[in-house]
């Protein structure tokens, strides 16, 4: 071999060597930001899921809670009212308070047997006591019948005044148990002043969900107590709700905490704002080791599939890469004798580059992947726009990004409509829409777009003109072509609107004044621009898109005419049967 055919090979090698390593970096670029994006999604939507979880398992209990707490204040009320138990304290017969409201309220103490029911047994009392004027505990005679209190516990029913509206409250008892109490005001039937209060102590409610292992408690006093935890870990959990109620003012929130080792949610809430006895809070305690374990698996899936598109790219990236050396090494092994040779060479290369300009407008209807990250970005935008103390300056930069986002988003909404109907997956639900009402909405929406110019508008057409469409996408058409009309438009210019029934086809027609196209210059072609460009140039689909939405309703998109300062399209509908006939 010459040394002039060594030198063409090696150069051919090497262009074949930075292809291959061009294409590989882009492969691994793009597979790189896939993977980090579908992390970010998988984990956002198992945030997301397992927030839906946590609130319908909170508002289910909220409910249980609430309509127990509704079933015990009834009863205790009714209580309160007894007859016996008004004589007994406005007679000051205390002897005969306890004896009285024994029989009155037998029914609602624990028997010597516990209901067989978990909810009967939460509504039946442990204990009461009455609390004379000042709000102290009027001992009974004989604890037996009415429950027996230590002292300690018996000391924290005592109030500082007697309440004039239901109170809840919840004591700890020496053994470390806690009971719920309900203090129902008395009434004097004859002067309508408090004399006294009932004080009844329940059972709190504790549950425990089997399905997601949620655990329920209470804390107050200091002290948590969850009976379905063990002791070790109700005192770490302990500290921590003790430092979220020391530095937050709300009453109720919830945060993350380790559970013996393994990971959980736990929610705090209020249970009796305003009452005179001490704070007391609901706590529930949510495992995440399940959707911990779920989402590590996700992640390794995730980190699978892109470890075998990484490898997929890399064999992609080699055969590519020797296909497209092919042409290069096929023209560097020409010689001037052999021109119509080196033509046919140069003819493949030209098709093999517009194979991969398709390619890169394939990839750019793929766009869809950059839908969530602008949303992100735009919401990010919109944050710092509503946060304070930033200069002037950086206020107008930050709408301009905004402003730009949003376009971009319009763009990215645009592309991936256009790839769905490329790839023949949007159909249209075809239902009778009024389009002289959508064009009357959308003509009094011209004047509030920004930069709008000052044109006059002159619209004919029947009030109740309807086609056969879908709404969303025939108003995306009538949008399109409406804003076109005043995006090119001059100060000072008009856009006029006609529609017209044509047997079975409705004819929408909308011209207006300013900048003529060129003749020969196809406007339909996705990503167009004009060959003589103004400030008022867009991204270069919309027509196409408004054409080709048109097509797929079995109607077109046409340009009539564009000369002498006047430009002309013509939307041609499917009529809706029957309907403009009524109409």
């Amino acid at each position: 071999m010459s040394a002039a055919g060594e030198t063409r090979n090696k150069e051919v090698a090497s262009f074949r060597s930075r292809l291959f390593s061009a294409i590989m970096v882009i492969v691994a670029t793009l597979t790189a930001l896939g993977f980090y994006l579908a992390q970010r999604k998988v984990t956002a939507d198992a945030e997301q899921n397992l927030q839906q979880i946590f609130q319908t398992k909170l508002s289910s209990m909220h409910k249980l809670e609430e309509l127990r707490h509704a079933a015990l204040a009834d009863r205790c009320n009714e209580l309160a009212k007894n007859p016996r138990i008004h004589a007994a304290i406005e007679d000051n017969a205390i002897d005969l308070l306890y004896p009285s409201a024994k029989d009155e309220l037998r029914d609602l103490m624990e028997g010597a047997e516990p209901p067989p029911e978990q909810a009967a047994r939460w509504l039946h009392a442990r204990f009461y006591r009455f609390l004379d004027g000042t709000g102290g505990v009027i001992e009974p005679s004989n604890p037996y019948g009415v429950g027996t209190l230590d002292p300690e516990t018996e000391a924290q029913l005592t109030l500082n005044k007697l309440p004039d509206t239901q109170q809840i409250g919840y004591v700890q008892t020496t053994s470390g148990g806690i009971h719920e109490i309900i203090a129902v005001p008395i009434f004097s039937t004859d002067t309508g002043d408090l004399i006294s209060a009932l004080v009844i102590g329940f059972k709190p409610l504790e549950l425990e969900d089997k399905d997601t292992g949620m655990k329920s408690g209470i804390w107050t006093n200091g002290q948590l107590h969850v009976p379905a935890l063990p002791i070790s870990a109700q005192a770490s959990l302990n500290n921590k709700i003790a430092n979220a109620l020391a530095n937050s003012d709300s009453e109720q929130n919830y945060f993350r905490v380790d559970v013996g080792g393994a990971p959980g949610l736990l929610f705090y809430k209020r249970l009796n704002p305003d009452s005179l006895f001490p704070p007391a809070y609901e706590v529930c305690v949510y495992p995440l080791a399940s959707w911990a374990a779920q989402l590590h698996r996700l992640r390794w899936q995730i980190g699978g599939a892109g470890a075998l598109l990484l490898l997929g790219g890399f064999v992609a990236s080699h055969l590519v890469a020797l296909r497209l050396s092919a042409p290069v090494r096929k023209l560097a092994l020409d010689s001037e004798e052999n021109r119509a040779e080196r033509e046919r060479a140069e003819v493949a290369l030209a098709s093999t580059a517009q194979e991969l300009e398709r390619s890169t407008r394939y990839s750019a209807d793929a766009s869809h992947q950059l839908k969530s990250p602008m949303t992100i970005l735009r919401i990010g935008l919109e944050s710092l726009l509503e946060r304070e103390g930033f200069k002037p300056e950086i206020y107008e930069e930050l709408s301009i990004l905004l402003h730009q986002t949003r376009r971009l988003t319009g763009v990215i909404d645009d592309l991936l409509l256009l790839s769905r109907m490329d790839a023949g997956h949007l159909q249209i639900a075809s239902t009778p829409v009024n389009l002289s009402q959508l064009v009357d909405e959308w003509l009094d929406d011209l004047g509030a777009l920004p930069d709008s110019p000052d044109v006059k508008i002159e619209k004919e057409f029947p009030p109740g003109l309807f086609v056969a469409g879908e709404k969303r996408y025939t108003s995306l058409i009538v949008q399109n072509l409406l804003e076109n009309a005043r995006k090119y438009n001059r100060p000072g210019g008009r856009i006029q609107v006609s529609a017209r029934g044509n047997g079975a086809a409705v004819v929408l027609t909308i011209g207006n004044t300013g900048r003529t196209i060129p003749t020969g210059e196809n406007i339909f072609e996705r990503f167009h621009h004009s060959s003589t460009p103004s400030a008022a140039s867009g991204h270069g689909i919309g027509l196409n898109l408004a054409r080709e939405l048109t097509r797929l309703h079995g109607g077109d998109l046409r340009l009539v005419r564009s000369e002498n300062d006047w430009t002309e399209f013509e939307v041609r509908f499917s009529a809706a049967d029957g309907v403009n006939a009524v109409a």
